[in-house]
């Protein structure tokens, strides 16, 4: 208990208690209050200091449990990143190749997001945490971009054997029926316009009437009669799937029509001289993706006459088929 404090009164020659304000009272009793607190603090981070608290101890070992789970974290992450790397080599350097499939590209799938998404995480664990967001959210987005390629690959894989079937790869004429050698494909002196043009396709010199195949599976999809003297005359232009058509000009009679499915081998027509042509010629064009290609680099130049005849035997049950109007 406190005690009282007295103040001598020099008129009444007496000691009188001294009455503090309430006000001061407050103020006096919250400043001791205040320095007890204090003093308090500066013993617990002595003690803190200078002795191994359990609670410190306690806190010490989760740390340790922490940092070892975000260690082995980051090795599987660096595992799954080198496993990831190696699916994406193989499917570029072998899968794709075998099915002749152009190299995958999503747009943005390589750009990392902003770096204000993971403002939350700084400073945690010196940026571990960050870090492994950052790592995770890649392999996610390559994760991604490697099952919509392997998807793709699934399809290219189920339809291998009808792609085999369609890419134009035999000779649109017998070899034993060649006249001549083949007309170049790209640039050339055009020997009725006597200007330099791009050929689009390659020329095979023979006789009117010469049979002319179908060079892969597919739906006929344009056919024309054309101008007696000029352009391609009478022309059949097949599509094949996967990217691919044919073009087939200057014949004298086609036996398809627009809508009919043909074979590899089938007859489509016969050669001829119409349109602006010299001479007998079928002109045959490759289309892939749009873009002309040089034909002479799909068929099989060196096909025996035996494994042609063979084709062509194959697709005579489907030869002369016509709609039904």
């Amino acid at each position: 208990m406190r005690k009282k404090e007295y103040k001598f009164n020099p008129k009444t020659l007496t000691y009188e208690p001294v009455e503090r304000p309430r006000r001061l009272k407050r103020y006096l009793l919250a400043r001791r209050c205040l320095l007890f607190f204090i003093a308090a603090m500066v013993v617990n981070l002595v003690y803190s200091l200078s002795y191994y608290t359990p609670k410190l101890r306690t806190l010490e070992q989760q740390g340790a449990k922490i940092a070892h789970r975000f260690a082995v974290l980051d090795s599987r992450l660096g595992s799954t990143e080198e496993k990831l790397g190696e699916l994406a080599h193989r499917d570029n350097q072998v899968y794709r190749s075998l099915f002749g499939a152009d190299t995958l590209s999503l747009e943005g799938i390589y750009t990392p997001y902003h770096a204000s998404i993971y403002n939350g995480y700084n400073g945690d664990y010196n940026g571990i945490v960050r870090s492994a967001w950052q790592r995770l959210d890649a392999l996610t987005r390559l994760t991604y971009r490697q099952s919509v390629s392997l998807d793709e690959l699934q399809v290219l894989s189920k339809n291998k054997e009808k792609m085999a079937a369609s890419i134009p790869a035999i000779w649109p004429i017998n070899k034993k029926d060649l006249r001549g050698a083949i007309g170049a494909y790209g640039r050339r002196l055009h020997p009725i316009y006597k200007r330099y043009i791009q050929h689009k396709g390659i020329d095979f010199g023979g006789r009117k009437g010469d049979p002319i195949y179908a060079t892969g599976n597919g739906v006929v999809v344009h056919s024309e009669k054309g101008l007696r003297r000029k352009g391609y005359g009478q022309q059949l232009v097949i599509d094949h799937g996967f990217g691919y058509k044919t073009r087939y000009a200057h014949l004298s009679e086609r036996l398809v029509k627009i809508g009919q499915e043909v074979k590899r081998g089938e007859l489509i027509g016969y050669m001829g001289s119409t349109g602006g042509s010299t001479g007998p010629h079928l002109h045959y064009e490759v289309i892939y993706m749009g873009n002309h290609v040089d034909p002479i680099n799909y068929f099989r130049r060196d096909m025996t006459e035996a494994e042609f005849e063979h084709i062509i035997e194959q697709a005579k049950t489907t030869t002369y088929e016509t709609l039904e109007e």
